[in-house]
């Protein structure tokens, strides 16, 4: 059985890398080879990308084109687009589209073989996978920066939910990796 990871950076006040909060901003201002290979190789440890809709458009907009060291693993490795509303995915190779409850649909790619699948970005979406408690692993990239405003990692939940750290790496730009499994699984 697949495990699903939740990939995603926040601030070191655990906000989201939303645009609309500047942490994306000094996210891609950090110039950290040592951080940037190790990232790239932890993409290729996927099995699968998901993401929203939103996320897909912006990501679809970049990737192809792109000469970024992620290029590469974002373009060649297959990604899941969550979407009711989507009718195509031909803008990015290795697309599908997921349309239906997402519980289930998570359930099926977790069943099918292959590597973990990556979860990312997409605020929403995220909240949606933690509410719905398929995530299996966090691995959080903290930055070493502080909004103070934009939308929390963690959405409000009826009942809170442990973690057990299980692995951490501090980068020399000040970047953590913090890998977290819910304390139940």
């Amino acid at each position: 059985m697949r495990k699903l990871i939740l990939g995603f950076y926040v601030s070191l006040d655990g906000k989201s890398a939303d645009g609309d909060n500047g942490i994306r901003d000094v996210m891609m201002s950090i110039d950290d080879p040592e951080q940037e290979r190790y990232f790239v190789d932890r993409l290729w440890e996927a099995g699968a990308f998901l993401m929203g809709r939103n996320t897909y458009e912006i990501m679809a907009g970049y990737w192809p084109n792109a000469d970024h060291p992620s290029a590469k693993a974002m373009n060649e490795i297959p990604k899941v687009v969550f979407s009711r509303t989507l009718k195509s995915a031909d803008d990015w190779p290795e697309t599908r589209i997921a349309s239906g409850d997402t519980a289930a649909e998570i359930a099926k790619l977790k069943a099918e073989p292959g590597k973990d699948l990556v979860a990312a970005g997409g605020t929403r979406f995220v909240h949606s996978l933690i509410k719905l408690g398929v995530v299996d692993e966090y691995r959080l990239w903290v930055l070493p920066a502080v909004t103070g405003k934009g939308a929390a990692l963690f959405p409000e939940l009826d009942e809170a939910v442990k973690l057990r750290l299980v692995k951490s790496t501090a980068f020399p730009s000040g970047i953590l990796e913090l890998v977290y499994t819910p304390a139940g699984k």
